[in-house]
């Protein structure tokens, strides 16, 4: 399964157990909050500054 930008947080960890520390590993320790349950991978990229395509990539490892 690949990793979307259109990908709620929460999804992308279900779908893939390591996301977690990932997404850690680029700046984004909210993966824990109530945002997480409803704001897409591009939102939460946008909100911490984070390049998104960097990220995408990592988690499609």
């Amino acid at each position: 399964m690949a990793i979307t930008k259109d990908m709620i947080i929460h999804e992308v960890i279900q779908a893939k157990p390591d996301a977690a520390e990932i997404l850690m590993s680029h700046g984004m320790g909210c993966i824990g909050c109530p945002g997480s349950q409803m704001e897409t991978l591009e939102e939460a990229a946008a909100v911490h500054g984070m390049n998104l395509d960097h990220l995408l990539e990592a988690l499609n490892k």
